[in-house]
C-alpha cells in the first residue's frame, strides 16, 4: 500500500498526528487548570505564569532547535523531542498533592516541556524542505498545522472525560502514553531524505527533486556536514525577517488566547458548566483544522496563478484582517452561544494564514529554512508568552472585551507587516523593495550554503 500511495504525503500525514500530540501536551493545562488550581491552591495569574514558562522556553530554544534539526535531521530530532514531551508530562502527573512550592515546580515542568517541544516545527519544516517541491508546500504546511486544531479540538472532550472519571492526573498519563506511541511510529516511518526511504520510487523522487526545489541532490547520510554552515549574515540581514517575526507575534498572541484561556473564558465569563465549556471549546479548534487545510490549498493555488508573494503574503494579510473583525464581533455579542460560534470562526480565519509563515520561510531560506523558520517562530512564541500572562491581567482589570480588542489590534498589526515580506526574493539573490516607489535594492548575490 505504501508503494501505491505517495510516500511523502503518507509521512507528512504522520506529522499531522505529531502536531496534534504536541498541542495535546501543551493545552492539557488549560483543561485541567481548574482542578490543578484547586488542589495546589493556585490563582489564574499563577496558571498564566505556567503557560508563560512553557512559551518562554519554547521561544528561547527555537534557534538551537532549528540548528539541531538541520544538523541531525528531522527523524532523530522529532523522535527525541516526542519522548521528552512524554517524560515531562508523566512527571507532572507524579507530583504529589502535599508537595511544597507546587507552583514553582509546575512552572519548572512547563518550562522543560517548552524546551522539548521547541524542536517540533523547525524539524517539520526541515522535512518539508527536503521532501516537497515548492508548489506543494502550502498544502503540506496546512496539513501539518491542521494538527494544531485537531489536537487542541480533541483535547477538551477527551481530557474532560478522563478528569471527570479518573481525576486530572489520568489526563496527563493519557497524554504521555499517546506521545510515546506516536514517537515510536514516527521513528519507524520517517527518513531524513527521500533518497534514503524504501517507499520512494523514481517517479516520486523526480517530482520532489524537479524544478523549483532548492535541493537538487542529497546524500543518504543525514547529519549536517561540518563543511556546511548556516548563512547567518544573509539570514539576519533580511529586513523582512523582522516583519515576519512581528507578524507571527501577532498571530500567536491571538492563537494563545484560544489555547490558554478560551475554556476558562467560556466557563467563568460566559457561564457554561464544564461539559458545555468543553463542547464550545472544541469549536475554535475544529475551525482551525478546516481553515488551515483550506488556507494551505489556497496558498498553493494563488502561488501558481499569481506568484509566491500573492499566495503567501496576500492570503496571510487578508486572513489577519478577517480575524480582527471576528474577534471584535464575538467578544461584544451578548448571547454566549453565538459569541462562541463567532469567536470560533475568528480562530479559523486566523489559521487561513498559518501555512504562509512556514512556506514563505522555505521560499526565502531554502536549505536554511529550519533555522530561518525557527527565528520567525521565536518571535511568535514571545507573543504567546505575553498572551498567557497579559490576557488574564487585562481581563481582571478592564474586562474580557478589552482582552479580545487587544488581540484584534495585534491581528491588524500582523496584516500590515505581511505587506513588507518578499518570499519571491530568496537568500543571496534577493532584491527587496526599498519602500520608496519601485526602486529595487540589491542585497547580495552569493548563493547560500546548504544546511542539510
Amino acid at each position: 500500500m505504501a508503494r501505491r500511495i505517495r510516500a511523502r504525503w503518507a509521512i507528512a500525514s504522520w506529522l499531522f498526528v505529531l502536531s496534534a500530540v504536541a498541542f495535546l501536551d501543551r493545552t492539557n493545562l488549560s483543561i485541567a487548570g481548574l482542578q490543578i488550581s484547586k488542589e495546589y491552591v493556585l490563582s489564574n495569574q499563577q496558571l498564566g505564569w505556567m503557560a508563560s514558562a512553557f512559551l518562554t522556553a519554547y521561544a528561547v530554544f527555537q534557534v538551537p532547535a532549528g540548528w539541531i534539526s538541520a544538523k541531525f535531521g528531522p527523524r532523530r530530532v522529532l523522535t527525541a523531542g516526542v519522548l521528552w514531551w512524554g517524560v515531562v508530562t508523566a512527571l507532572t502527573a507524579l507530583l504529589p498533592p502535599s508537595v511544597s512550592h507546587a507552583a514553582m515546580i509546575l512552572i519548572a515542568l512547563r518550562f522543560a516541556l517548552g524546551v522539548g517541544e521547541s524542536v517540533a516545527y523547525p524539524a517539520a519544516n526541515q522535512f518539508v524542505m527536503r521532501w516537497f517541491p515548492v508548489e506543494e508546500r502550502g498544502l503540506v504546511n496546512g496539513l501539518i498545522f491542521a494538527g494544531v486544531g485537531a489536537g487542541s479540538g480533541l483535547t477538551p472532550p477527551v481530557l474532560t472525560w478522563f478528569i471527570l472519571h479518573h481525576g486530572w492526573r489520568s489526563a496527563f498519563w493519557f497524554s504521555a502514553v499517546v506521545g510515546f506511541a506516536v514517537g515510536a511510529v514516527w521513528w519507524w516511518m520517517a527518513r531524513d531524505c527521500p533518497e534514503a526511504h524504501p517507499w520512494v520510487l523514481p517517479p516520486e523522487l523526480s517530482v520532489i527533486r524537479g524544478p523549483g526545489s532548492p535541493v537538487t541532490t542529497m546524500e543518504k547520510s543525514t547529519p549536517l556536514s561540518p563543511s556546511h554552515a548556516v548563512p547567518w549574515k544573509l539570514i539576519l540581514g533580511r529586513s523582512d525577517l523582522l516583519a515576519m517575526m512581528g507578524a507571527y507575534f501577532g498571530f500567536l498572541y491571538v492563537a494563545w488566547i484560544y489555547f490558554s484561556w478560551f475554556f476558562i473564558y467560556m466557563a467563568q465569563v460566559r457561564g457554561f458548566n464544564m461539559k458545555t465549556s468543553a463542547r464550545y471549546t472544541m469549536l475554535p479548534f475544529l475551525s482551525m483544522t478546516l481553515f488551515c487545510l483550506l488556507g494551505g490549498k489556497l496558498n498553493d493555488v494563488l502561488t501558481r496563478k499569481y506568484g509566491v508573494r500573492a499566495g503567501r503574503c496576500g492570503l496571510a494579510s487578508g486572513a489577519s484582517f478577517l480575524t480582527a473583525i471576528f474577534l471584535l464581533l464575538g467578544s461584544q455579542t451578548h448571547s454566549p452561544q453565538l459569541a462562541g460560534i463567532i469567536l470560533a470562526v475568528g480562530a479559523g480565519a486566523l489559521y487561513l494564514s498559518q501555512s504562509s509563515y512556514w512556506a514563505a520561510a522555505i521560499d526565502i531560506a531554502g536549505p536554511s529554512s529550519g533555522v530561518f523558520s525557527s527565528i520567525v517562530n521565536m518571535g511568535g512564541q514571545i507573543g504567546g508568552a505575553v498572551t498567557a500572562s497579559l490576557t488574564p491581567w487585562i481581563g481582571e482589570r478592564f474586562g474580557w472585551t478589552t482582552s479580545f480588542t487587544t488581540a484584534a489590534a495585534f491581528a491588524v498589526l500582523s496584516a500590515c507587516l505581511w505587506l513588507m515580506v518578499h518570499p519571491e526574493c530568496p537568500l543571496g539573490s534577493e532584491s527587496l523593495r526599498s519602500g520608496e516607489g519601485d526602486e529595487v535594492v540589491s542585497r547580495g548575490h552569493t548563493a547560500p550554503q546548504e544546511v542539510g
